[in-house]
């Protein structure tokens, strides 16, 4: 019995301190690098946008370094940041700043407002068209903090999109094709709206790239029109940007992501 008891001990003893809940470290997830996080408020678009922010691990006094932004953050900073830092093992990319912008949350109830920050208009959808807006929040608002505080060369900003996010990043490109150095977008989501994307054009000449990739085994709905802007803007004999667009196989629409990321950053960035 006595055995029975001290046992009974021990085991309160180490669940308690199991479930115990104390302040995260993120400097444990090592493949995350020095991270830092920050909230900033939009009065036009009345949101709150979470700002994750993985510095580079070994930084040099002086130097500034290309920097990407990552739309839908709360999903791509942890899943992109974090593979990043095999691409620099690996020496297939250089030291960057990565940038995740996130709503904190996936319930549109609650401020994800995705759907109304990365699309253009659609008419079947009247919460879309917001993407001019969000637009404006980068330039005013969120460039100049991460300019301000963080060592990054502006003139190599770089934005990867996923999905809708994937729209957001040809609604930049083809309304503001000098926004970015790069502009990678995954998947692009133009079921909806497709028109706007075909149409839209800029007399603007520049020496920013344009990565586009669609998945080879991505659903119909978004593989279709994605198929149809790569014809069209292949088939242009002036272009804005430089534009790479390529099909990734055996992948599908979410488990596309890494691949884009990837061969997207090494094109743009020449690795």
């Amino acid at each position: 019995m006595r055995i029975l008891k001290n046992l009974s001990i021990l085991f309160s003893i180490i669940l308690g301190n199991v479930g115990h809940s104390q302040e995260a470290d993120f400097g444990a997830l090592q493949s995350l690098g020095e991270t830092s996080y920050h909230k900033l408020y939009d009065e036009e678009l009345d949101q709150d946008y979470h700002i994750f922010i993985r510095s580079p691990e070994i930084a040099v006094a002086g130097k500034q370094y290309p920097v990407v932004y990552l739309l839908d953050g709360g999903i791509t900073f942890p899943l992109l940041g974090a593979y990043y830092r095999y691409l620099f093992l690996e020496e297939e990319l250089p030291e960057l700043v990565i940038v995740g912008i996130s709503y904190g949350t996936n319930d549109w109830k609650k401020g994800n407002n995705r759907s109304r920050d990365y699309t253009a208009p659609a008419a079947s959808r009247s919460f879309w068209g917001g993407a001019d807006k969000f637009k404006t929040f980068l330039n005013t608002k969120l460039f100049p903090f991460i300019e301000m505080n963080y060592a990054v060369d502006k003139s190599q900003r770089i934005i990867f999109g996923q999905s809708i996010g994937g729209q957001f990043v040809l609604y930049a490109a083809q309304t503001s094709p000098d926004m970015f150095k790069g502009y990678i977008a995954s998947n692009p989501a133009l079921h909806r709206n497709l028109d706007f994307f075909l149409q839209s054009k800029s007399d603007q000449v520049t020496q920013s790239k344009l990565f586009v990739s669609s998945a080879g085994d991505d659903d119909s709905r978004f593989r279709g029109p994605a198929l149809k802007w790569m014809e069209h803007w292949n088939s242009e004999e002036q272009r804005p940007w430089d534009l790479n667009t390529v099909t990734l196989d055996s992948v599908g629409h979410f488990s596309a992501a890494p691949q884009a990321f990837r061969q997207g950053m090494k094109w743009i960035l020449g690795k």
